[in-house]
């Protein structure tokens, strides 16, 4: 029978996102495409160092081990633009790495994003912005997994995962109200809107399919009072009251949950980011990623109107 990808929460990810392609990318930039493939040769058996997405990856994967008879919960499939020569490298850094990757589509010179609807993908991440940013234009829910000083050091299990509101879990209707009127208009149409849920933004589903994956850790632990809840998800958006409400209304309305918030109306998110430690955090505004890269991996959802609107003298 054909391997199923309904009901699982399936996650694509390019090699520059998972690994980190620093020498690699430096080759091809300085010497060419076939300098870039005896390169790969030559380091075939010479893994790849962990990328900036590789502990969300990985522990997202440990959470397979909460599977029945269904199977996997959790689908990730490599997304290159390498041939398969050259993405030989990719895999077999997988394997060394333990990683619980089998499949994976490398497009010599093409992003291949245009096969996340057949795949059931929820989330397509990548270091490249304009794969990400083609992928977005066709409403597919990507993000750019931006460069990062973070270092993976604490040894636990648990997968802490944190979004952004507006431009990410919702769509960017009041965020175009922000935008155009001000503040306190933006406010104003929030209250007068509390009880009306949003319309979903990219990654709302993506949401959806981790929750189910919450559900199966709190069925465990009814059966298990010893098993210890691993996955964690917090919002950490600029509104603040009045605005909160219509937030916790939509999350009501479609269905899902977090287990933390912050209304944090203009505080630095990397201060919070900072203590907080998510392991992913995805945000639709690059001034807000500034800091919060610099201390937890962080992905840029380009989406909505802050990232169409013409730049100041443009």
């Amino acid at each position: 029978m054909p391997y199923n990808l309904d009901n699982k929460l399936v996650i694509g990810i390019a090699s520059s996102a998972l690994f980190n392609l620093e020498a690699s990318d430096k080759v091809f930039r300085e010497s060419g495409e076939e300098a870039y493939r005896s390169y790969q040769e030559e380091n075939l058996d010479n893994p790849l160092d962990p990328g900036v997405a590789f502990p969300f990856i990985r522990r997202l994967l440990s959470l397979n081990d909460l599977a029945d008879e269904d199977g996997a919960l959790v689908e990730v499939i490599i997304l290159s633009r390498n041939d398969p020569d050259t993405g030989l490298r990719v895999m077999k850094s997988v394997e060394h790495h333990g990683l619980p990757i089998t499949r994976a589509i490398f497009m010599q010179g093409k992003s291949p994003y245009k096969f996340m609807p057949v795949l059931h993908m929820s989330l397509f991440l990548s270091a490249n912005p304009i794969d990400v940013q083609e992928a977005t234009a066709r409403n597919l829910p990507a993000g750019q997994v931006l460069p990062s000083n973070y270092t993976e050091d604490d040894k636990d299990s648990d997968l802490r995962i944190a979004f952004d509101f507006d431009g990410v879990l919702a769509d960017d209707a009041s965020e175009r109200v922000m935008q155009a009127e001000g503040l306190d208009r933006f406010h104003a149409h929030e209250t007068a809107n509390a009880v009306t849920p949003h319309s979903p933004g990219p990654l709302q589903d993506f949401l959806r399919q981790v929750n189910e994956i919450q559900r199966r850790e709190e069925a465990r632990r009814a059966a298990d009072p010893e098993y210890r809840i691993r996955l964690h998800v917090s919002i950490v958006t600029a509104r603040n009251a009045p605005s909160h409400q219509r937030a916790i209304a939509s999350l009501k309305a479609w269905g899902v949950t977090v287990n933390d918030a912050f209304f944090l109306g203009g505080i630095d998110k990397g201060a919070v980011i900072s203590v907080l430690k998510p392991h992913i955090f995805f945000d639709d505004q690059q001034g807000h990623l500034v800091s919060t890269s610099q201390v937890a991996p962080s992905v840029h959802v380009p989406f909505g109107v802050i990232n169409t609107a013409p730049r100041p003298g443009s």
